[in-house]
């Protein structure tokens, strides 16, 4: 029997169930399943050298193309590689499908070079996984092949969505013994195992529950945390129209950018929910939330503080609430939860809705919208949140701004305008790590979209080598590098601080070895090695810088430098432009 005909078939189904894209490293033991997705007509392939990095690139890719998209690696440590990909798209829900050759079973547990126990190695980090038998062409093998890879992409895709992983062995000969041509006209019309599905609604009675918890409710907020479904900007601008309930909207939310109605967003949530007179006036007494948990730590620390009625909107079934507060989670989707609500309260209150709390939070977010933006004008130095703004105004509609997982997120947090630009804005918030964020910017450039990184120093170097991937795949990449030598946001955590006591700890005279971490590299050189460009802007070109960098093909970086101690100096300030903007302010 043919393990040709069985790997035609099993590609074939990955493309009939939804699959377009893989990302594929190069190995031996994979090489059949390499071949066979290249010879798939329908399939587009990208080979990429490093499997950590291909493992963040699909990660990206998907994020932004909305798809599953496989990975198929060789086995041994290849497959450990992707552990950190794979956490990220588990807490993130971004459907991957992983593909990992292994040996076959006799070569297993004794000594056998590059063979590792690779069943099931992602452990609660994959959606869901399993082994499949040798491709021997036999019928009942084809058929359950064709079964468990049209489940595996329905797996992925299906809320909450996250990666799977199969694990497939191949005995030696590696080379087909046929053809692995697979035709457009090969794929199925419909994959042997697919789903059909609805999203997960609230019936009359649930609905009603939650009407009476939200009745009578004057002081009533939306936090609108990271979040990719494109139904959810409308659906809770509508919300918060009905209700007179303000969004504080996370830059991931997908609520600070578009076309949709955003009178009820407010932007400088980050700002605004620090201690203050203003905010110790304004304590909501019911929060409604969606997504992950906000970038901005003032505003879990403003509930905790306040402790309103919390009601969570999840369709995943997930029970995300680190502020440990008292919450009902409401399981069933959110932007169709949303609008049901927004009906019901357009009915039943007519337009009567007192929107004096609204017009309170608007104004403090007008105001200190104007704070920043005076005083950033006014500013002749580098500083670490400009970049955004520049953003916002220089791109397009269609484009993708991913910013790096530290110190980057929150600057976008507190500098990202409002707009009705329609950029799509990414991090890889699931699991906040700092690795990959150059290759996950690379796939949602793959996507065709215009896209920009916001990415700091320590963060780059992890990633450095994807700069040679953009080269190889043709790639454009716009990248603003921030670059304080060492590890920034260490510098506003309490061990950054000086005369804190930390028994023990030698700190702060500790401090630079164990956290600033300055590493002295000349990033300059790195880039160009791997075949990008790389221009210096101060704070009076940076707009300029990024505008031409925007224009360019291949991976453009404008690199700002800054001096940590300084940067945290310079934030300090605007925080307190912005409470002096708030104290006269009801």
């Amino acid at each position: 029997m043919s393990h040709a005909e069985t790997l035609r078939a099993f590609v074939a189904e990955l493309a009939a169930a939804g699959v377009r894209d893989v990302v594929v490293c190069p190995g031996s033991r994979s090489a059949p399943l390499a071949l066979a997705v290249a010879s798939c007509e329908v399939l587009t392939m990208r080979v990429l050298l490093d499997e950590r990095s291909a493992g963040f690139f699909a990660l990206g890719l998907a994020r932004v193309s909305r798809r599953p998209v496989a990975i198929v690696v060789t086995s041994g440590t290849a497959v450990a590689e992707l552990m950190p990909a794979m956490v990220e798209a588990n807490v993130a829900r971004v459907p991957l499908v992983v593909l990992t050759a292994d040996r076959p079973a006799e070569l297993q547990d004794r000594g056998a070079p590059q063979t590792i126990e690779q069943a099931r190695i992602f452990g609660s980090h994959a959606k869901w996984a399993s082994e499949l038998p040798l491709f021997d062409g036999e019928p009942a093998t084809i058929a359950h092949v064709r079964s468990v890879a049209g489940r595996a992409v329905a797996m992925a895709w299906a809320g909450p969505a996250g990666p799977v992983h199969l694990n497939i062995p191949f005995r030696e000969p590696l080379l087909p013994d046929g053809p692995l041509t697979t035709a457009a006209a090969d794929i199925p019309e419909r994959p042997a195992t697919s789903v059909i599905g609805g999203v997960p609604s609230l019936d009359e009675d649930g609905l009603g529950a939650l009407l009476r918890r939200m009745a009578g409710v004057e002081r009533g907020l939306i936090v609108a945390g990271p979040n990719d479904d494109p139904r959810l900007p409308d659906a809770l601008a509508a919300l918060a129209s009905a209700t007179g309930f303000p969004i504080l909207a996370d830059p991931l939310s997908g609520l600070r950018t578009g076309a949709h109605d955003r009178a009820m967003v407010i932007a400088r949530a980050d700002q605004l929910c620090r201690p203050s007179p203003w905010l110790d006036a304004h304590a909501p007494q019911l929060v409604i939330r969606t997504g992950a948990m906000p970038t901005a730590k003032p505003i879990l620390e403003y509930l905790t503080r306040t402790r309103p009625e919390l009601i969570v909107l999840d369709g995943g079934s997930g029970w995300r609430e680190p502020a440990l507060l008292p919450a009902t989670f409401v399981h069933a989707d959110p932007a169709e939860t949303a609008l049901m609500l927004a009906d019901c309260f357009e009915v039943a209150d007519d337009g009567a809705t007192d929107m004096a709390w609204a017009a309170d939070w608007r104004q403090a977010d007008d105001a200190a919208a104007g704070a920043m933006t005076g005083w950033l004008a006014n500013l002749d130095e580098p500083f670490e949140g400009a970049p955004f703004p520049a953003l916002a105004e220089a791109l397009p509609d269609g484009a993708v701004l991913w910013s790096g997982s530290s110190m980057p997120v929150r600057d976008m947090d507190a500098w990202l305008p409002s707009t009705d630009r329609a950029i799509t804005v990414c991090a890889n918030r699931g699991a906040n790590g700092i690795d990959g964020v150059i290759s996950s910017a690379l796939g949602a450039a793959a996507t065709g979209a215009p896209t920009a990184l916001v990415i700091g120093d320590v963060s780059f170097l992890h990633d450095a080598t994807a700069i040679g991937t953009a080269r190889q795949l043709g790639l454009s990449l716009t990248v603003v590098l921030v670059d304080n030598d060492g590890g920034g946001i260490f510098s506003f955590l309490p061990q950054g601080q000086p005369g804190v006591p930390v028994a023990g700890s030698g700190l702060p005279e500790h401090y630079e070895w164990l956290f600033g971490t300055p590493h002295g590299t000349d990033l300059r050189k790195v880039i160009e090695a791997f075949g990008g460009t790389c221009r210096d802007a101060g704070e009076r070109d940076l707009a300029k810088s990024i505008r031409e960098a925007l224009g360019r093909p291949g991976v453009n970086v404008v690199r700002l430098r800054t001096e940590r101690a300084r940067n945290l100096a310079l934030h300090r300030e605007v925080a307190a432009v912005v409470q002096r903007a708030l104290a006269g302010l009801r």
